[in-house]
């Protein structure tokens, strides 16, 4: 199966920028759909963005405008770019593919915004 490993979480400063990225162990070409979730202590995921093979993209509506997905193929990576960040955006967030027959995610990166 194939394993992701986030990175490039850390502390930044209300309306900063950071972008995360997800490493693959193996290919992503035919992955059904890659995302990114974050989890607040006790709670469920919530879906933060996810883009599908086709390329189609989905936001949670508190991020809309300010957080992209994007992916590339060839170095089996998808990326957050998280733009005027907010105190409330404060969480652990978690890659997650969804392959065809099972779903992989990792094991998450701390974001913290706070002055």
């Amino acid at each position: 199966q194939v394993q992701l490993v986030e990175s490039g979480g850390g502390l930044v400063q209300p309306g900063g920028s950071l972008r995360l990225s997800c490493a693959a162990s193996g290919s992503i070409f035919s992955v059904n759909a890659m995302g990114w979730y974050r989890q607040a202590p006790g709670k469920q995921h919530q879906l933060v963005a996810v883009m599908t093979r086709g390329g189609s993209t989905n936001y949670a509506d508190s991020v809309k405008g300010r957080f992209t997905i994007s992916r590339d193929n060839a170095k089996n990576t998808v990326y957050l770019q998280m733009n005027s960040l907010k105190p409330e955006d404060t969480n652990v967030y978690y890659c997650n593919a969804q392959f065809r027959t099972y779903v992989s995610w990792g094991q998450g990166t701390q974001v913290t915004v706070s002055s």
